[in-house]
């Protein structure tokens, strides 16, 4: 029989606090059953391995990552959207690296999966950042790129201790969302039509 109260969610959450602490490349199964007091083949019973595991946690990763997001814009437009949601996400990569480095490490494996609509959620909580902006929908995948592409640089560089240098990194982090604001603002739209639902394609990253 199962142990009380052990399920597939709390083997994920289990696992995904372990990963905070050890890194995602030292998840085990025997790490997880110790971390909660079981033998290692009673987590079979809620998870079918490690593969299963990662994937889980990858899942949960991204939708925590959403909803801090989402949490920090709430009612928010332009600015102080971008502004939020960056240091929203910087700071949920920062606490919780292992688990996000899960979800880079993941990969949709089918049509179903509910990791891409987890993935899905983090792409419009980055869109939502970039509301008010105006940006012309032929430019908003450039956008979103960007906005991805910095945010994901400097937050995993931040976690990983690569910042040596003795300037202050708070201050570089306000200085580069400064900078990608300033930036948006002079990329206006010149139509006036609705931007393009920014939701991507299933098994398809930006």
């Amino acid at each position: 029989m199962p142990r009380a109260g052990l399920t597939a969610t709390t083997v994920t959450e289990a696992a995904a606090a372990l990963v905070d602490e050890v890194g995602f490349d030292q998840l085990g199964m025997g790490l997880v059953a110790e971390r909660l007091g079981v033998k290692t083949p009673s987590l079979y019973k809620h998870v079918t391995g490690q593969t299963d595991l990662a994937h889980r946690i990858a899942i949960l990763a991204m939708n925590q990552c959403a909803d801090a997001i989402r949490d920090a814009i709430q009612g928010r437009s332009g600015t102080e959207a971008l502004t939020r949601g960056a240091q929203a996400m910087r700071t949920f990569v920062k606490d919780h690296h292992g688990r996000y480095a899960a979800a880079n490490a993941a990969r949709p494996t089918g049509p179903d999966d509910p990791l891409i609509d987890a993935l899905n959620r983090v792409v419009d909580s980055w869109a939502a950042m970039l509301h008010g902006y105006r940006i012309d929908p032929d430019q908003q995948i450039h956008a979103l790129r960007m906005l991805r592409t910095v945010l994901h640089g400097y937050a995993s560089l931040e976690a990983a201790g690569g910042f040596q240098f003795a300037t202050d990194i708070d201050d570089s982090f306000t200085w580069m969302i400064d900078f990608i604001d300033h930036g948006l603002q002079e990329t206006t739209a010149t139509s006036t039509h609705s931007a393009p639902s920014s939701t991507a394609a299933p098994g398809v990253t930006l």
